[in-house]
């Protein structure tokens, strides 16, 4: 496949109270974002090659607008049933290939983005799983310009996000599933939460840390 893992996304509280358990359990904190028109905000943490996303509902209104209708992003982010995923799983293409997409997809084309950009979406994305996602113009927080570099130095001496496994009660994979289950360092499986597992670095000090029940999130480095 031509495409790579640009972020993970986790619906969260207003305002992402979460992300002070990363920052508690050592990891630094990059600059948050806020997306106008589209109805939500959120932190994040950068590490060289990925990032990680606390997304979280700012707007309603706007989260439900028209535009907004189709990315089901207003129900992922106020779900509250195991049956909807609470993830979002966002790709970019790989430095030095044809930029194709392996999978049906829609332009997505949010106000906060320059007009000349856009976001490719999967069709026929089911609830039950992650957002599928591309940003055509993504590229791994490592390689940012200056002015846009985020802290990837973290206390916890995480470099790489090198593994993700995510856990869905539903069984059934939709097309951008089966696609991003090929990439070795991707993984889907059926189970009875919700849950998403990031590895660090090839997992080789041996150690987790399970942030449940305040994040459906599995740490391995």
């Amino acid at each position: 496949m031509t495409l790579e893992l640009d972020h993970i996304f986790i619906a969260v509280a207003p305002n992402a109270p979460e992300a002070e358990l990363f920052r508690d359990f050592g990891l630094i904190e990059g600059t948050p974002n806020q997306h106008l028109g589209q109805g939500t905000a959120n932190r994040r943490f950068f590490f060289e090659n990925a990032f990680v996303e606390l997304l979280y509902l700012t707007d309603a209104a706007e989260a439900q607008s028209e535009v907004m209708r189709e990315t089901h992003l207003y129900e992922r982010l106020t779900q509250d049933t195991p049956s909807i995923s609470p993830f979002g799983v966002c790709f970019r293409y790989q430095q030095g290939v044809e930029k194709q997409t392996p999978f049906p997809c829609w332009d997505y084309r949010p106000t906060y983005l320059p007009s000349h950009l856009s976001i490719t979406m999967a069709l026929d994305n089911p609830l039950t799983e992650p957002l599928w996602f591309v940003l055509p113009f993504g590229i791994a927080p490592a390689l940012a310009a200056t002015d846009k570099l985020q802290p990837l130095q973290h206390e916890k001496g995480f470099r790489q996000l090198t593994k993700v496994q995510i856990t869905q009660p539903s069984a059934l994979l939709s097309i951008a599933a089966t696609q991003a289950n090929t990439l070795d360092s991707f993984h889907i499986k059926k189970g009875k939460e919700q849950l998403v597992e990031l590895s660090f670095d090839h997992e080789q000090a041996g150690l987790d840390y399970d942030f449940r029940p305040h994040l459906p999130l599995v740490m391995h480095w």
